[in-house]
């Protein structure tokens, strides 16, 4: 059952008391320059703005000479040079200098440059003040200060009086409230809003820098998790293309060894027989030796892992693929193969084995992931490559490829992970093809991947 938080702990946890996060900038050096220039800017408006008072005749029946004038405006606006640095410490000498000069030389505490010091020496020490505690402590005990001095100066002093007979409203009321009230309680109005102003700015200051934090180190550890996410998968995707190449391995070191067996028997009776028997051994032994390396460029730099001891079942090929438009989901699939009599049973196991699931995993995203109805499904073998093609270079012995087709539009809120998409493109990158995977102009989406064959053996 959750426990009563009281307004104690809530006013608590607003003013972030017991926080365990500490604001500093994201760049101190630059941030402390900045301030350094701030403060400086400060200094020149306020010493300007005194001798634009002095002008206007606010220092008419001030004796103190003018030096002391600049020198006190500079010296309320000085410490702001440390605003993020020493916050607390700011606050405090600035206020301790509101005071004094107030009670000494009040008129120039009293120009707006030096009344915009006093607000930012506040706010900057609620938004930037690491320790909390402190700060509160500090902060009110300004705020104390400061309304006790207003309190004795138009409450206790003659400062309300003079006021009054100064608007030359001593002999009458023009409103609902006397004068001389109404003049106290518009005084400590605006002092209110002006202290508590700075001081809660300060706070949601501080509140909307936390928030920024946290999202920053959020959207992090998403990043870090989604790498680490996308990693997994490529494992996983990895360590089952090396099962299945494991497997059509196998099949070729089984034919090398009965024809080997064969070859020996052979030698001692009919030595001219034996020849054929030898030749399926070079080619097999070929053909495992180049899937072996194949095999090795997939897996290079990562770890041996276990077998998950699944089905030893055949795997599929190309001549699987129409089985895939059998599923009674609703989506009405087209399956087409484009190849001469025997060129798709020449297609090597492990190339035909990722075409399959090239075809399996592209139609399973247009079932989970588009609005589409129907799909096509092309199957392509091509043994001859134009000579004046572009890609005779990279396909010198013909290409097999599998290109799947749809007219739909992507599903809303049925986003995928993209992982089915990074498998197939370690697949092409496996066996050196190429993939061409994305929207259509038209409408629709397109996954087609054309992978080389290997010479063809006589």
């Amino acid at each position: 059952m959750p426990q009563h938080r009281g307004w104690t702990t809530r006013l608590a946890d607003w003013w972030g008391i017991d926080a365990d996060w500490v604001r500093v900038p994201a760049d101190p050096p630059r941030a402390f320059r900045n301030d350094a220039w701030l403060g400086l800017a400060f200094v020149v408006v306020s010493v300007v703005g005194t001798e634009l008072g002095r002008s206007i005749g606010y220092f008419e029946d001030e004796p103190a000479p003018p030096w002391l004038l600049y020198l006190l405006a500079a010296a309320g606006a000085a410490p702001l040079v440390w605003r993020r640095r020493y916050p607390l410490v700011v606050l405090s000498v600035v206020y301790v200098h509101f005071l004094v000069v107030g009670l000494t030389v009040p008129m120039v505490t009293i120009l707006a440059p030096l009344q915009v010091v006093y607000f930012v020496a506040l706010f900057s020490a609620v938004a930037w003040a690491r320790d909390r505690q402190a700060m509160v402590l500090v902060v009110g005990a300004a705020l104390f200060a400061m309304f006790a001095w207003l309190t004795w100066q138009f409450a206790v002093g003659a400062g309300v009086e003079g006021i009054v007979e100064q608007m030359g409203l001593a002999d009458e009321q023009p409103g609902s409230v006397n004068p001389a009230l109404a003049v106290t309680l518009y005084n400590l109005l605006v002092n209110f809003a002006y202290f508590y102003g700075a001081a809660v700015a300060g706070q949601l200051m501080w509140h909307a820098a936390r928030r920024r934090e946290r999202l920053a180190v959020q959207a992090e550890t998403i990043e870090r998790q989604t790498a680490e996410l996308q990693r997994q998968a490529v494992v996983t995707e990895r360590l089952r293309i090396a099962r299945e190449l494991h497997d059509v391995v196998a099949h070729h070191v089984s034919v090398i060894g009965i024809q080997a067996a064969a070859a020996r028997r052979l030698l001692a009776r009919d030595p001219g027989a034996a020849a054929a028997p030898l030749e399926t051994i070079e080619g097999e032994s070929r053909e495992a030796v180049a899937q072996m390396r194949s095999l090795l460029g997939t897996l290079r730099g990562m770890d041996d892992e276990p077998g998950d001891g699944g089905s030893r079942a055949p795997e599929p090929g190309l001549a699987d693929i129409p089985g895939l438009a059998d599923a009674a989901d609703g989506l009405d699939v087209q399956v087409r193969v484009v190849a001469d009599p025997g060129a798709a049973d020449g297609v090597p196991g492990p190339l035909g084995l990722s075409l399959y699931r090239t075809a399996q995993e592209a139609l399973a995203n247009v079932r989970r992931h588009s609005t589409a109805r129907r799909a096509s499904v092309v199957v392509r073998v091509e043994r001859e490559v134009d000579r004046g093609s572009p890609d005779v270079e990279r396909f010198p012995h013909g290409y097999a490829e599998v290109e799947v087709l749809d007219d739909g539009r992507p599903r809303s809120g049925s986003s995928g992970t993209g992982m089915g998409l990074l498998g197939i493109r370690e697949r092409v990158a496996t066996h050196g093809g190429v993939a061409d995977v994305g929207p259509r102009t038209t409408g629709g989406y397109r996954v087609r991947v054309r992978l080389p064959l290997p010479e063809e053996r006589p």
